[in-house]
């Protein structure tokens, strides 16, 4: 099912202009020119996204979205204008909306941030279950009967009724974005709004203007006022994945947040007011990072109050039956397949494998296993032959060759600008060639490299790469 986007503007040029260059989107667009009129489309039907008009001939948008959160607490909105003021977009940024954009607009940064509203509202109303897998799937699972599994769960359901910040641990791979979802939807802020943050795939450089948002004019490139992802998450709960990989500044500014739940945006002076449960997660050995001075030990004690430590995989054997029926149930038809199973020997093997990539890495062979298969059974060399090559794909990248061949004079010649001119230089070849992989397609390209649109997009602008 499609997801579905209200666009409630009285000008028919604007309605349609949407409606055109969603056209080749995967998305069902419904179009109102009143409030009156949205409010009563909005009580037929259920919306992932609803892009609304400051100023309409009844009521204002402001007032129209009260309403609609009324019905449906958890509707992600974004407020467009064409006469836009601080005291506005401050409005609008309190009652919930995910962003405030300023006529006219960019739109291929409108496609991007369409994008990222869509996963933000999917990531929300997608229920995390812990159940028995069933052959009709109502939403995500989280899968697994073994002791270790049961703890976590209890763990989940101790957490579920306070309110206190929590600190997820375990291997990459492990389930915890899942689990944070399931605490979040089992809380008192499940009517609010979730966010969830990947640290490690948004650029150091641009991270804080991600989490707290800039003013107009606060660097080069800021063209508008930023709504932060603390700001879209106020009320609610917001999950930050791989904290660890935050810098020093970064996490100083988070624990203000936690401390004085106050920021202000880049460029900006005035203080914004949040509440904001945090859900962090982590791969990484935060007590040796404390010891290295790479995370800040006041932080460590304000995001752990309660831990939760998911297990690995390979030590999780009395679970992986279910887990791969599961996955075989959840893909099986996308891939053209009605009826498979995993042979008795495909089933050894893999609850023999160390699983380095954890639940993720199994998805992906049992996706791959099914496409490949001749029959309705998957068999064990097929299994075995599908881990060689998950083991060959998970190396470690080598570095692009223009490193090997940096020479002493070289890095003389960039001396005090070293790090930053390669690491820029490296990020611009990255999405260069990922590009030129997908050919150009930027929403492709976003999921390959594990960033959103809207961040792929102004790295490009950035980085000043092209698209010819």
């Amino acid at each position: 099912m499609y997801p579905k986007i209200l666009i409630v503007d009285d000008e028919e040029s604007v309605r349609y202009s949407f409606k055109r260059f969603l056209s080749d989107q995967p998305y069902k667009i419904d179009t109102a020119c009143s409030s009156a009129e949205a409010v009563k489309m909005f009580a037929r039907d259920r919306y992932q996204l609803v892009i609304l008009d400051l100023r309409l001939p009844d009521i204002s948008g402001l007032d129209l979205f009260r309403q609609l959160k009324a019905v449906d607490p958890r509707v992600v909105a974004l407020i467009i204008t064409a006469h836009g003021t601080t005291e506005t977009a401050i409005e609008a940024t309190k009652l919930g909306a995910y962003d405030y954009i300023l006529k006219p607009f960019d739109i291929p940064a409108m496609k991007a941030l369409i994008d990222e509203s869509i996963h933000c509202a999917h990531l929300m109303r997608t229920q995390v279950l812990i159940e028995p897998a069933e052959e009709e799937m109502a939403g995500d699972r989280i899968i697994g009967r073994s002791p270790l599994m049961q703890d976590v769960y209890k763990m989940i359901g101790r957490v579920t009724g306070s309110d206190v910040n929590i600190l997820l641990r375990g291997e990459s791979g492990t389930g915890k974005e899942l689990v944070a979802r399931a605490i979040y939807q089992h809380s008192s802020r499940s009517e609010a709004p979730f966010i969830a943050v990947n640290s490690a795939a948004i650029p150091e450089t641009l991270l804080e203007s991600e989490l707290f948002g800039f003013e107009k004019g606060a660097f080069t490139g800021a063209s508008r006022r930023k709504i932060g992802k603390f700001e879209q998450a106020n009320g609610g709960t917001i999950f930050l994945d791989e904290i660890g990989d935050m810098t020093l500044s970064t996490q100083a500014k988070i624990l203000r947040v936690l401390q004085e739940g106050c920021f202000e945006h880049l460029g900006g002076e005035q203080s914004i007011q949040v509440n904001v449960r945090v859900i962090a997660a982590t791969n990484r050995n935060l007590e040796l990072a404390i010891e290295t001075g790479k995370f800040r030990e006041d932080l460590y004690y304000r995001i752990k109050v309660v831990t939760i430590t998911l297990p690995p995989l390979r030590l999780r054997q009395p679970d992986i039956p279910e887990l791969a029926a599961y996955f075989i149930n959840k893909n099986k038809a996308a891939m053209g397949k009605s009826r498979i199973t995993i042979s008795p020997d495909g089933l050894k093997a893999m609850q023999d494998y160390h699983w380095p990539g954890n639940i993720r890495e199994m998805e992906n062979i049992i996706k791959r296993a099914i496409v490949l298969s001749k029959s309705n059974v998957i068999p064990a060399e097929l299994i075995i032959e599908e881990f060689q090559k998950s083991a060959n794909s998970s190396a470690k990248l080598r570095p692009f060759e223009a490193l090997s061949s940096l020479s002493n004079e070289k890095i003389e010649e960039h001396r005090g600008n070293l790090y930053r001119t390669v690491i820029s230089e490296t990020e611009k070849e990255l999405i260069a060639r990922v590009l030129k992989h997908t050919q150009r397609n930027q929403v492709q390209a976003a999921q390959i490299l594990g960033i959103s649109r809207v961040m792929l997009h102004k790295r490009i602008l950035d980085l000043g790469i092209s698209l010819d």
